[in-house]
C-alpha cells in the first residue's frame, strides 16, 4: 500500500474514544496516534489539535527575522532524497571562506537580524577551527543575533574526523558562540528506511544521542522528520515516539518541524506528501508531542498556503524571513526563497492569527 494512504482501519467507536482522550488533554499512546492518523475525520482531528494549540499559544503565530547560511554543499554523504549536495570538484560545488560568510551578513545592511541559521554538507577538508572561526566571526559581525548552527550529523562528523567525543565538539562550539542546534538530519529514524534513504548518514539512535548530549549541556535544539517519501504512518509515529521519549528525559527540544519531502532533482523518485497528509501529520504531532512546546509550519517546504492551513491544525510557528533558502529549493520547492518581515506578518494575519516576533530560542519579543 502507498505510504500516503492508511494501512489499517479502525472502528468508529474507537476513533471517537481516542479523539475524546486527546481533547481531554490525556497523553496519547503510539497506538492512539496511529488511530487518529489513519481514521479520525480530518475536521475533527484538526479541531482537536487547534484546541491544544490555543491552550498553549492562543492565536499567536511566532516568526523570526533570520538569515540562512549554507557554507558548503560538498558532502561525503549521498542521501537519496538530497538535491543540494555535491562531490568535491563537481560543477556547482562551493565552500565559503569565513570572510565570504561575513560579507553575506554585511550585505544585509543595518537590518536587525535575530537569528543566523547555519548548516552545510560534510566537507572532510574543513577542520574544527574553521567552524569555530566562523562562529566567532558571525558573533562579531552580528552580536545581537543568536546563532543556530550545525545539525547533529555535522557534530558527529566533526567528532569522527577529530577523533574526539561529541561532547567535546559541542563544548567547543558553545564556547565559540553557538546558541542552539537545528533539527536537521533526523530524516526518519526507522533503520530499514535509512538504509534506503541515507545509508551513509549517522543512525537515528546517534542523532538522538547528540541531541541528548546538547540538552545536557544547556543547548536547546529543534527536532525534524522528513515525510512524504517511502515511509508510512507507523514509521512516522515511531519517529514521534522516539522524540517524545527523549524529551521526557531531557526537556531540551524547543520545536518539532515536519519537513515535507521535495521530489525534484534527486534519486528517490517519491511523489511528496499531499495536503491531507500534511494536515494530518501536523494535527497528530501537536496532540502526541505533548512535551514539545512548539510546532513549526515551515513555509519554505510546505508553501505559504499549506503553512497557513497548518496554523489551524496545531502549528504555532511560521519560521522566518530566511532570505535565501537553498536546500529545499534545490529539490524543487516552489515557495519563495525568502520573505520580508511585512510579507511574513501579512501571511500570518491573512491566516487569522496574530504575528509575534521571537528570538531563536522562542522567547517572544515585545
Amino acid at each position: 500500500m502507498n505510504a500516503m494512504t492508511p494501512e489499517v482501519s479502525f472502528p468508529g467507536g474507537e476513533t471517537a474514544a481516542v479523539l475524546a482522550k486527546a481533547r481531554a488533554g490525556e497523553r496519547l499512546t503510539p497506538d492512539d496516534a496511529l488511530v487518529l492518523a489513519v481514521a479520525a475525520p480530518l475536521h475533527d482531528l484538526c479541531g482537536a489539535a487547534m484546541e491544544a494549540r490555543v491552550a498553549r499559544h492562543g492565536k499567536n503565530a511566532y516568526y523570526v527575522h533570520n538569515v540562512h547560511i549554507n557554507f558548503t554543499n560538498v558532502c561525503v554523504n549521498a542521501c537519496r532524497f538530497c538535491a543540494f549536495s555535491k562531490v568535491k570538484g563537481a560543477p556547482g560545488a562551493r565552500t565559503l571562506g569565513v570572510e565570504q560568510i561575513v560579507a553575506e551578513l554585511d550585505a544585509r545592511g543595518d537590518a536587525v537580524i535575530r537569528e543566523i541559521h547555519v548548516v552545510g554538507g560534510l566537507n572532510p577538508e574543513l577542520p574544527l577551527d574553521y567552524y569555530l572561526s566562523m562562529l566567532h566571526a558571525i558573533g562579531r559581525a552580528r552580536p545581537d543575533a543568536g546563532i543556530k548552527a550545525f545539525t547533529a550529523v555535522e557534530v558527529a562528523h566533526l567528532a569522527d574526523v577529530g577523533g574526539v567525543s561529541e561532547y567535546e565538539i559541542l563544548a567547543a562550539l558553545k564556547d565559540a558562540g553557538l546558541m542552539m542546534l537545528p533539527g536537521g538530519g533526523a530524516e526518519v529514524f526507522a533503520p530499514a528506511l535509512r538504509e534506503k534513504l541515507c545509508p551513509e548518514k549517522i543512525s537515528g539512535e546517534r542523532w538522538l544521542q547528540v541531541h541528548a548530549t546538547a540538552h545536557g549541556m544547556g543547548l536547546p535544539t529543534n527536532a525534524t522528520m522528513l515525510f512524504g517519501h517511502i515511509e508510512n504512518w507507523a514509521d512516522r509515529i515511531a519517529h514521534l515516539s522516539a522524540l517524545r521519549d527523549l524529551q521526557d528525559l531531557t526537556g531540551g527540544f524547543a520545536c518539532f518541524i515536519p519537513l515535507a519531502y521535495q521530489p525534484a532533482n534527486n534519486k528517490l523518485g517519491a511523489k511528496g506528501p499531499d495536503g491531507v497528509t500534511v494536515m494530518r501529520l501536523m494535527a497528530v504531532s501537536r496532540l502526541f508531542l505533548d512535551n514539545i512546546p512548539h510546532l513549526k509550519a515551515y513555509w519554505a517546504m510546505l508553501g505559504i498556503k499549506a503553512a497557513q492551513m497548518a496554523l489551524w491544525a496545531g502549528a504555532d510557528d511560521f519560521d522566518g524571513t530566511i532570505v535565501e533558502e537553498r536546500i529545499g529549493h534545490a529539490a524543487g520547492a516552489d515557495s519563495p526563497k525568502g520573505l520580508t518581515l511585512g510579507e511574513l506578518r501579512h501571511a500570518i494575519e491573512a491566516a487569522g492569527m496574530v504575528p509575534v516576533e521571537r528570538t531563536p530560542d522562542f522567547k517572544p519579543l515585545s
